[in-house]
């Protein structure tokens, strides 16, 4: 059985299909273009207005290993707040240098790639 793709718009760019426990398929799209530098509010703010959100650390994985020539060599935050508490106000973020994931206060300025989700 193959898993139906959702149909693209111009400039986005499949990224991944993630399957929950039930069997369901939420496909994962990058969104064009790239956001400069900016705090991690700014860059929520920024995906939402153009319909989109920040990927997820498992989506930024997988962008690194499948997709990292559609980034710059830099860090691109995630849409998820660091939940230890020791690092409130923090927020993951995913590097396309070398690779590695951290958290960095939320006001530091990272890039940002927006995404689109959707189920089928």
């Amino acid at each position: 059985m193959q898993i139906q793709l959702p149909t693209l718009a111009e400039g986005e760019i499949y990224l991944a299909g993630f399957i929950d426990a039930n069997g369901d398929v939420t496909h994962t799209i990058l969104l064009p273009g790239d956001n400069g530098r900016a705090s991690w509010q700014d860059q929520m703010e920024w995906a939402k207005s153009i319909g989109g959100d920040l990927p997820t650390r498992a989506e930024l994985a997988i962008a690194y290993e499948q997709r990292r020539d559609l980034f710059e060599q830099a860090a691109y935050w995630s849409n998820q707040p660091d939940t230890d508490p020791g690092y409130a106000g923090w927020a993951w973020y995913q590097g396309f240098l070398n690779g590695d994931q951290g958290s960095d206060p939320q006001g530091s300025e990272l890039r940002a790639r927006a995404v689109r989700r959707l189920s089928i």
